[in-house]
């Protein structure tokens, strides 16, 4: 007699649950707070999780403070000293463009007894908009939109961003000086460096304009000739490591994917299924990297390599898409449709692809799960896979089987999760 194992679809919800609980800020901001000032203490910051990480310090912090930070649409939560301001993300609206005028005004004229505390997290980039010299938020709103368009990673598109900011890039950081400046993380790219969480508005920047021009060049992406004019003058330029104005500040990342990744494992051990984490940081074209990790988990299945079965195949990081149809996007779900295809009838191979903050793409939805019989059920519905997948609509193929995750705000954001779980020949068999 067999014993089944977890069920599928449960196991993959419950660790991707897992994943994003590990992220609260109410979870992990405390421990990294400064002590407090002889002076004021200002709170700043932009981001999806800005609010909570807002909320968080509220409750762990012993005397008076104000401030604002802006985060987006649908993600404010109550808070009492520290004003929440909601704009628009992926592109900028005129709501982050007033919002960034009002932090730049409340870091302006502090002391050295004055501490200000910066809650940066990803999606600060849209959400924190400031245009540089000679820009306007059209122009701003133009490159974003080419920007995603793309297929440019991450780290490219913030090279671009802090280049063309009055507050990114350091920018922001500069303008606190001479006061303490403390700024608090959340990791959503790849490697986890500061300057492209948020385009790093309060850190310093070694990137430079021509590295900016060269990724515009790189991949064609048409820009106003304004953006042109300053990314070729000497305005452009962000703060560099060393500024005196910087040095004095210091930079605590308190949660990031690979601390999700380990959550979502431990939930797997208590399932019985052994965990492996591929890494926190995996990047590359969306179904490129779906047919890649469609490879490895048939290897599982028909040859018991690398791994032994039941397992689960953990990663993060940031995929890109380059748009070329007209469906409604998401790297996530995309990755996914691609992995199903490549896999074909290959069973015992589920997955679970998401954003932990909420939002794949533009679409109010988290990602999606597919499983062995996910192309036989789409061909049933009269739905071609790889008509979706080649017009970029993966959140609508995922959506009429049912499959879609869809979890509202979580409040935080530590970028992309993907779970694959490989069933036992046994389990299947038994369920």
């Amino acid at each position: 007699m067999t014993t089944a194992g977890p069920e599928p679809r449960a196991l993959l919800r419950q660790m991707f649950d897992a994943a994003v609980a590990a992220a609260q800020p109410s979870r992990c901001l405390a421990a990294h707070l400064p002590e407090p000032p002889k002076g004021r203490t200002i709170v700043i910051g932009a981001g999806k999780a800005s609010a909570e990480m807002a909320r968080a310090l509220e409750a762990n912090w012993s005397g008076p403070l104000t401030g604002l930070v802006v985060t987006r649409y649908g993600y404010d939560v109550p808070c009492q000293q520290i004003e929440i301001v909601q704009a628009a993300h992926p592109v900028p609206d005129a709501a982050g463009l007033e919002a960034a005028q009002r932090i730049r005004a409340l870091v302006s004229n502090l002391t050295s007894n004055d501490l200000v505390v910066a809650l940066i997290s990803g999606g600060g980039s849209s959400l924190l908009v400031a245009p540089g010299e000679g820009l306007t938020l059209q122009d701003k709103q133009a490159v974003n939109t080419a920007l995603l368009a793309s297929g440019a990673s991450i780290s490219e598109m913030n090279c671009v961003r802090r280049h063309l900011s009055s507050l990114k890039g350091g920018r922001l950081g500069a303008l606190c000086h001479p006061a303490q400046l403390c700024t608090l993380l959340i990791s959503d790219v790849p490697g986890d460096l500061p300057m492209d969480i948020a385009s790093g508005p309060t850190v310093a920047d070694p990137s430079t304009c021509a590295q900016a021009l060269d990724i515009l060049q790189r991949y064609q992406i048409q820009v106003p000739d304004s953006v042109l004019r300053l990314l070729n003058s000497d305005a452009g330029e962000s703060i560099k490591p060393g500024d005196p104005r910087l040095l004095g500040s210091t930079v605590r990342m308190i949660t990031a994917p690979q601390l999700a990744l380990e959550a979502a494992a431990e939930v797997a051990r208590a399932a019985g299924v052994t965990p492996y984490i591929l890494g926190d940081s995996l990047e590359g074209e969306a179904r490129d990297v779906g047919t890649v990790m469609a490879g490895m988990a048939r290897q599982v299945v028909q040859r018991g390599q690398p791994f032994a079965t039941p397992c689960v195949l953990l990663s993060g990081g940031e995929t890109t898409v380059t748009l070329r149809g007209k469906g409604v996007g998401g790297r996530n779900v995309e990755f996914l449709l691609s992995m199903a295809i490549a896999l074909g009838e290959t069973p015992r191979v589920y997955a679970l692809a998401g954003d932990t903050d909420g939002v794949d793409g533009a679409q109010e939805i988290a990602g999606a799960i597919s499983t062995p019989d996910t192309l036989a059920r789409a061909w049933q519905l009269g739905l071609n896979p790889r008509k979706h997948l080649d017009n970029n609509d993966a959140h609508t193929f995922f959506g009429a089987l049912g499959d879609a995750v869809v979890t509202g705000p979580t409040l935080t954001n530590v970028n992309d999760f993907r779970a694959v779980f490989i069933d036992s020949p046994a389990a299947a068999s038994s369920s």
